[in-house]
């Protein structure tokens, strides 16, 4: 009876991992597909990866958009085919507990050199989907204090009119 249950459960974590591998596997894929979609401006390919009430924050401190929002800003550079191309670098896939939400952190090769990309998807209807993403420039540590003394005039003017 041991040997069965030792059995049992070796052949269970084994799927579990499999199954793990797999999500792993569609999520990547959507994500791909997704950065693709940009830079072939497809538009509907790409907002058509995001949940309906998904949320977009990009680099600048104002960008913080709905998916309409979103779409709004981003129809006119998808329109002229002078979207954005980024590629994954590097990419960690992790979820919860009950397998309905997953989230991510990647770096990517864009325009703007290294970027970092986070967010979480959900699943609808047996699909993963985006629902949160934010897009974060990096900054190297030595560059630091420079990179500061250059922002500063802008954000400082963003900082007094965010706390009236």
């Amino acid at each position: 009876m041991k040997k069965y249950l030792f059995l049992f459960l070796v052949i269970t974590s084994c799927a579990s991992v499999q199954n793990i591998d797999s999500e792993k596997n569609k999520i990547t894929t959507i994500l791909d597909n997704w950065h693709k979609a940009a830079a072939n401006a497809d538009y509907n390919g790409y907002f058509d990866a995001m949940t309906e009430n998904s949320i977009f924050i990009g680099t600048d401190a104002t960008e913080n958009w709905n998916k309409e929002a979103f779409q709004k800003f981003a129809k006119p550079y998808f329109d002229k085919g002078k979207t954005w191309n980024f590629t994954a670098l590097e990419r960690n896939i992790y979820f919860s507990k009950d397998g309905k939400t997953a989230w991510f952190d990647e770096l990517l090769n864009t325009q703007m050199k290294i970027c970092r990309g986070s967010g979480v998807l959900t699943k609808e209807n047996g699909s993963w989907k985006i629902s949160h993403y934010v897009l974060s420039m990096t900054i190297p540590n030595d560059t630091t204090d420079a990179i500061i003394k250059i922002k500063a005039p802008i954000e400082d003017a963003l900082i007094s009119k965010l706390k009236k």
